[in-house]
């Protein structure tokens, strides 16, 4: 496994201020889709281990709905954004104006696809934010969208990465509006490749 990338409080601060720059792009994106005005914070930002990622949202056997996005560039990585399930359906309906539409629905193909559109622009806006803010070339590659326990979700992501590195970089979202019966939590996980941090942080300035 490869040596841990030692952060501080500076690094940590630089990360906060990238989620909220791509806070604030998925904002004007999702009020966009919805039609409704969106609001997100980020309240935490902070460096786990898998472990830890699996208990913050609840444990491994949890059902989440999820979105998976890997990236290339000049750094290569993975996206995670998990919320919980009928959090998810609340703003497919939204999005759909049919209050049948659920994920839970295995059949559904607009519920999934709708999702997938939906976990695309959150994932998107956050790999644009860090993109623009490093002057760093990262594409995003084909998007997924699952309905599963969140051990198998992120098993996905992590066979190869947890081989060379235990380092995720977790940013918790609060979406609110006056159109959402209450605060919606969701959990992006960033999981760069492990020399990754050295270029982000290089690229910055910051030793």
């Amino acid at each position: 496994m490869a040596e841990q990338f030692q952060f501080n409080q500076k690094h940590l601060d630089l990360l906060k201020e990238i989620g909220n720059i791509g806070a604030g792009n998925a904002t004007t994106s999702l009020s966009n889709l919805l039609d409704t005005s969106i609001q997100m914070d980020v309240p935490v930002v902070n460096i786990v281990s898998f472990d830890d990622m699996m208990e913050l949202t609840g444990g491994p056997e949890d059902v989440k709905a999820a979105t998976l996005v890997e990236f290339e560039g000049d750094f290569s990585g993975s996206v995670f954004f998990l919320i919980q399930p009928q959090n998810a359906d609340y703003l497919l309906q939204l999005l759909t104006h049919d209050e049948q539409q659920s994920l839970l629905n295995e059949e559904n193909q607009i519920a999934r696809s709708a999702f997938l559109e939906l976990g695309n622009i959150l994932t998107g806006s956050y790999l644009r934010a860090l993109s623009d803010f490093l002057n760093l070339n990262l594409q995003s590659l084909v998007p997924n969208a699952a309905i599963d326990m969140t051990g198998a979700i992120m098993t996905q992501g992590l066979i190869e990465t947890s081989k060379v590195s235990d380092q995720v970089i977790l940013i918790e979202t609060i979406l609110s509006s006056d159109e959402l019966e209450e605060d919606i939590k969701g959990h992006f996980f960033l999981l760069p490749n492990p020399d990754a941090f050295h270029t982000i942080f290089d690229q910055l300035g910051v030793k």
